[in-house]
Parts: C-alpha cells; sequence; structure tokens
C-alpha cells in the first residue's frame, strides 16, 4: 500500500529506509523525545536504525504493526512516521501514532495522512475501532484527531513513559468504522 498526495508519498517501511530514518529521528530529537521515546532511541545510529528497521519490516509483513514512512517525493526525504499499531484483530481494533517534522507541521499534511490511512484500516483490514491517544498538552495531536472524527473517550491515567522516565497521563480518542456496527 503506497499512497502519493501532493509532493508527499506514504508507503510502508523499507529494508533501505535505515540511514534516512536515523537521520529524521536526530535531527527531530527534541520533538520526539516526549512522544516516541523507543523510536527516538532505537534510531540514534545508523547501526540501530538498520536493527529496529529490519524489525519493523517483519512486523509489517506479518501484519503485527503497520509503520509507514512519509516521504517527499523529490529529494525522498523522510519527513514523517505513522504507525498503525496495537492491533487486536479480534476485536478489530488499532491504534494510530504519527509524527512530523519541524519544517512540515502546520500544513495539514498529518491531517490528510490520518483521514487517508483510517480509510485503508476501515476498508482493507475491517477494523472496527481506531484509537489515537494524545498528551492534552498535544494540541496539533488532538486537533487532528478531531478534524478526522474520533471523539475524546476519557483519560488514560500514567498510561506513558516519556523519554526521561516519567509516567503521564494521555487522552484517548476513538473513531469507529462507518461501514460497521459499534
Amino acid at each position: 500500500m503506497e499512497i502519493h498526495f501532493d509532493q508527499y508519498s506514504l508507503a510502508p517501511i523499507h529494508e533501505k529506509d535505515a540511514w534516512r530514518l536515523c537521520d529524521f529521528v536526530v535531527s527531530n530529537e527534541e520533538r520526539l523525545k516526549p512522544y516516541f521515546p523507543l523510536t527516538l532511541k532505537s534510531n540514534l545510529t545508523p547501526t540501530l536504525a538498520e536493527l529496529f528497521v529490519a524489525t519493523k519490516v517483519k512486523q509489517f509483513d506479518r501484519e503485527e504493526e503497520y509503520l509507514f514512512t512519509l516521504k517527499e517525493n523529490t529529494n525522498r526525504t523522510i519527513i514523517g512516521l505513522l504507525y498503525l499499531k496495537e492491533l487486536s484483530k479480534v476485536a478489530g481494533q488499532g491504534e494510530l501514532a504519527y509524527c512530523i517534522g519541524y519544517p512540515y507541521e502546520g500544513k495539514g499534511i498529518t491531517s490528510a495522512l490520518v483521514s487517508k490511512i483510517c480509510d485503508w484500516a476501515f476498508g482493507e483490514l475491517q477494523l472496527h475501532t481506531l484509537q489515537i491517544i494524545a498528551h492534552k498538552t498535544n494540541l496539533a495531536s488532538t486537533r487532528i484527531a478531531k478534524k478526522n472524527g474520533f471523539d475524546h473517550q476519557r483519560t488514560l491515567l500514567k498510561s506513558h513513559q516519556k523519554y526521561d522516565g516519567q509516567f503521564v497521563d494521555m487522552e484517548l480518542y476513538e473513531r469507529y468504522n462507518p461501514k460497521l456496527k459499534k
């Protein structure tokens, strides 16, 4: 599955993405630290990135977790990531997590990606429920959730461990497949 729009493309993680992924996380380290600590720690060097990418490619192939890279079409630089994770096929549920590089924020790119991934997850994967979990101070992420039809459900107490080891509360948003009964 690959999605092209404007001058960007969203595609499954690929073995050749390791160096580009390392470049992305290093140049966006402070941005990723609070809410993507494991992705950050796993990609700080090219060697770590190669191991991370190999694992994520296998998980994608086994349909356990889907990691997509967002790239500029001209130079193929990774400018963002989108995960479909915490898949429970029995419950028909998955969680979306996304990040985008500093120069690309506020342009509607991530919101468009979330819309396209929701269509794919509800259509191709036949998931019943998609979740977005965001910190209340991450206003961009909560706007993206609301703009894409996700409704606030509840606060998840001490549910996320940040880079520094601190546990914080997160907000749960859900969207249901419009073609399936809740």
